[in-house]
């Protein structure tokens, strides 16, 4: 009685994919799989390319997954590659965009229409906000809950994750006796403390 929500990081959160494909990112590389968690430069490009592939990936997503939703990340794309990116600037041109961020809204929209083609929902992190959101886009509000109430007064679904008590990879008892987590400390009484509607 669980549906499983698979989630495929775009535009950032894409290193392993840029590696294997490095045709995908604005700049040539080389790349390499990160080891550790972090935020990193290269993202996709937003060239048609890219989105043909990325069509192909969901393609097989959802014929695994029968979720309604998949999830697309969305969350901490550094926008320097975008600035410099002749293809990233000439769609902010072509498509009356003011900026890097309304680009990543243009790229989450190419994304959920995807999605959207074959009966499927989008979720993004509370970063899909930025730039003006999809429109049948539901917001997963990680960086507090202020995101969550900014897309629910925008008449979207939100689902509530802040880092400050939902992060299942913070440590939740003395990490000298726990394996490595990202930090922090989320204790299930402090869990279950979260109330979903503030």
């Amino acid at each position: 009685f669980i549906t499983v929500i698979p989630e495929i990081e775009m535009p950032g959160h894409a290193t392993a994919a840029v590696a294997a494909y490095p045709e995908f990112p604005c700049t040539p590389g080389p790349f390499e799989v990160a080891t550790f968690w972090g935020v990193f430069e290269d993202i996709y490009c937003p060239k048609e390319e890219t989105f043909a592939f990325l069509d192909e990936v969901l393609a097989e997503v959802t014929s695994i997954f029968p979720s309604q939703y998949i999830h697309v990340g969305g969350d901490e794309v550094p926008k320097a590659r975008w600035k410099e990116s002749p293809i990233g600037q000439d769609i902010i041109r072509r498509e009356n965009l003011k900026d890097e961020n309304e680009l990543q809204s243009y790229f989450i929209r190419r994304v959920e229409k995807m999605l959207n083609a074959r009966g499927r929902r989008l979720i993004g992190w509370d970063e899909i906000l930025e730039g003006g959101l999809a429109p049948d886009a539901t917001v997963m509000s990680w960086r507090g809950t202020q995101g969550g109430i900014a897309a629910a007064r925008q008449g979207h679904d939100v689902i509530m994750t802040p880092n400050s008590h939902l992060y299942f990879d913070h440590y939740q008892g003395d990490p000298a006796t726990e394996p490595l987590a990202i930090g922090g400390n989320s204790p299930l009484d402090k869990v279950y403390s979260f109330e979903p509607m503030p």
